[in-house]
């Protein structure tokens, strides 16, 4: 496989800069109606979260999908209108509301029970987090992210040069914009919420990415070094298509899995497996046409006298 990098030059940034683009504006979004860059889960908001199902669904024997519209109105008899519903395979029912007391939550499974039909008792789930928690958890996400940005900049900047550094988190902070974009679309289109599980995600997703930039950079380091009489372009050229097929290949055997996942693996760990398909995409991507071709335009701006691409040495 050859791929022709510098003819991608532009395209690639153009291309970067919608996606980037439209994810700021969906959070932007996100934020006007959750106080948020995208929708949050209980982890983070605080509250109590029921999800129950219909008894009939281990039969095989019920008449007929929970209708959300029904649902609302019966918590509105409760005083609960304002509860966020999501109905997950037709039987089972999942509800956010404020943190409930006893009384509250048995009022609740009343009227679902009277309401909608009898609810099997066995797969109640009753999650409550306090707003203090999530808040704490929100944080230390958050400050886990930082650091981590932080020790990929040194470790880069003390393997190579701080250039290199600074365009590999640029690809970084566009793959956890990306993957942050997409799931504050989730949120709007679908009500995805986002919970702990998606700060991990992200923390994955910029371990993945810098792997595939590093490999890049090594490689473009090493050619130059052994024909330093290459242009720039072509040099980079040719060692991110030493690397192409490796990058490719690691990507696939690493999504499969993914994918398998995200189709069978239940509703925990669903988005998880999502947000790491989009992160671990966008990273390839990133890698080769974001991180490389701005760090080769900075270098031409830095050294003007660069030899143009078709003053290269016979292979």
């Amino acid at each position: 496989m050859k791929l022709d990098l510098f003819k991608w030059e532009k395209p690639a940034w153009i291309v970067s800069s919608l996606l980037v683009l439209i994810s700021i504006v969906a959070m932007a979004i996100c934020w006007a109606q959750f106080q948020a860059p995208f929708k949050p889960g209980l982890d983070f908001v605080g509250g109590t979260r029921l999800q129950l199902q219909l008894e009939c669904a281990s039969k095989n024997n019920c008449p007929a999908a929970i209708d959300v519209a029904k649902v609302q109105d019966i918590l509105g008899g409760v005083g609960l209108g304002n509860s966020s519903v999501q109905v997950i395979e037709d039987y089972t029912l999942s509800i956010r509301q404020q943190t409930l007391d006893v009384e509250q939550r048995e009022a609740v499974l009343k009227a679902l029970n009277e309401g909608i039909g009898k609810f099997d008792p066995e797969t109640i789930q009753i999650d409550t987090v306090g707003p203090t928690v999530g808040k704490a958890l929100f944080r230390s996400g958050v400050l886990a992210l930082v650091i981590s940005l932080l020790g990929i900049i040194v470790y880069l900047t003390i393997r190579f040069q701080l250039d290199y550094a600074v365009f590999a988190i640029v690809a970084l902070l566009y793959d956890a914009l990306i993957t942050m974009g997409a799931f504050a679309i989730f949120g709007l289109v679908g009500g995805v919420e986002v919970d702990s599980l998606f700060l991990v995600s992200l923390l994955t997703i910029i371990g993945f990415s810098v792997n595939d930039t590093v490999v890049i950079y090594d490689r473009v380091r090493e050619t130059l070094e052994l024909h330093p009489d290459w242009s720039l372009d072509y040099a980079v050229d040719d060692a991110v298509n030493q690397t192409l097929t490796r990058s490719i290949n690691t990507s696939l055997t690493t999504c499969l899995p993914l994918v398998a996942i995200f189709l069978f693996g239940g509703d925990t760990l669903k988005f998880f497996a999502l947000a790491l398909l989009i992160g671990f995409t966008s990273g390839v991507y990133s890698s080769i046409f974001l991180a490389t071709t701005l760090w080769a335009w900075w270098r031409k701006r830095r050294s003007p006298k660069n030899p143009p691409r078709e003053m290269v040495a016979e292979v």
